[in-house]
């Protein structure tokens, strides 16, 4: 990696430290609350990703398994394996593609998403409530970082 030209950054202060890890804390239960919901309904908290993956995405078009293995940052063989396990569930839809065979377009099933619909829902919520202490976190890490400048 290349060295940058710009001057030295400052060594982190005990407050950035104290930042640094409110904000992963803050990550770290909202996924924890994320993983027991999607856990209340039967999903893992992979395949309830996957589900709002497949569901964002559908509006640019078809969406693929390789589409969703880059959008869950996993391999094409672990993304099949999830895809087959929604698929069995009722909440995925793999259609082939007429043009090209070995490709399948994902879709969610009326099923998938009606149960994604209440599980974001409930995350929406959760995420009214604690958006602001996570804005404050990193407005704090934004302004002392932007102020070593």
């Amino acid at each position: 990696m290349a060295k940058s030209a710009s001057r030295p950054r400052a060594a982190l202060t005990d407050d950035d430290y104290e930042r640094l890890a409110a904000f992963r804390h803050a990550v770290r239960q909202f996924l924890h609350f994320s993983e027991s919901v999607a856990s209340g309904v039967g999903l893992t908290g992979q395949q309830y990703q996957a589900m709002l993956a497949i569901r964002s995405m559908n509006g640019r078009g078809q969406v693929t398994i390789n589409d969703l293995a880059r959008q869950l940052l996993i391999r094409h063989n672990s993304a099949v394996g999830l895809v087959d396990r929604l698929v069995a569930q009722g909440l995925m839809i793999r259609e082939r593609v007429p043009e090209d065979r070995r490709k399948a377009r994902l879709k969610l099933s009326p099923k998938g998403e009606q149960l994604l619909g209440r599980l974001a829902s409930v995350h929406r919520v959760k995420l009214n409530r604690i958006g602001p202490d996570i804005h404050r976190i990193l407005s704090e890490l934004a302004g002392a970082w932007r102020r070593e400048r």
